[in-house]
């Protein structure tokens, strides 16, 4: 799958700055660093903060310990930047899992950072190792609880229905594709193209979402509602018709070496 991709510029000198100051007091090599949250998924707020997201490299000595140690590194989280990182030994078990975060992160439209092919290495690996059956659970399971915990009420937030539409249509994207999703919720859009209807009334909320805080309240809209109760359930049916997926780590492991043994 082919990404369209752009370097971030408003915010990008801070967080290259906290990125440079974060390798070097862990001494680490970052490889890659995206944006993950509603700014990359195409729905932000005016006052959405910055989810980033890196995968990096230790020395070589790192690796050959005895002892288990720490696979992540972050920064404390506020209100303007919430900066995130994964080991690539960590990112590449998590790809073979098919963790949907790692196969989001390597074709987010927003880079910060990339001083490596890591993102298309992993792309052109993605058919081997990629399950869409756990795909379809992971979107499908975080559609259910933002359906159920918050658009079940008198008053619903804006940002929620994002946040239970977006998985729904990646799980209904997989189930039609037999594909990882892409990232950006207009690209998901295409395949409710002839549901007009639905359609116009998610381009409304995204007008309103481009100028309101993350906390905006709206009243619940029973059209979303059956949209997204009906897919529920249409994709809890097709999943049960997909078979799971037997992988090795041969070619990741060799993907780490070269990495790891490169860096030194």
């Amino acid at each position: 799958m082919e990404t369209d991709r752009t370097v971030a510029v408003d915010i990008d000198p801070t967080i290259t700055a906290k990125l440079q100051q974060l390798a070097i007091a862990e001494q680490l090599t970052i490889l890659y660093a995206c944006e993950s949250g509603s700014r990359a998924w195409g729905f932000p707020s005016p006052d959405s903060d910055y989810d980033v997201r890196f995968i990096y490299l230790r020395p070589l000595a790192w690796y050959l310990s005895i002892d288990d140690r720490p696979d992540t590194v972050d920064l404390p989280v506020n209100s303007l930047l919430d900066i995130n990182g994964w080991d690539l030994r960590k990112a590449l078990k998590l790809f073979k899992g098919s963790n949907s975060a790692i196969y989001e992160w390597i074709q987010s439209p927003i880079v910060y950072a990339d001083r490596t092919h890591l993102p298309q290495e992993l792309l052109n690996l993605a058919s081997n190792y990629y399950s869409c059956r756990a795909g379809i659970h992971h979107y499908l399971n975080m559609t259910i609880g933002c359906y159920r915990e918050h658009l079940q009420f008198d008053t619903v937030k804006l940002k929620k229905y994002f946040y239970a539409l977006r998985p729904i249509l990646a799980a209904k994207w997989i189930i039609t594709y037999q594909t990882f999703p892409p990232m950006v919720l207009s690209k998901l859009m295409e395949l409710i193209s002839d549901r007009r209807d639905i359609v116009a009334e998610i381009d409304r909320l995204l007008t309103i979402k481009a100028t309101a805080n993350e906390s905006t309240i709206i009243a619940p809209i029973p059209l979303l509602n059956e949209f997204i109760r009906s897919e529920i359930e249409n994709c809890e049916l097709a999943v049960k018709l997909i078979s799971k997926v037997n992988t090795n780590s041969d070619n990741l492991d060799l993907l780490f070496q070269q990495y790891a043994l490169n860096s030194n």
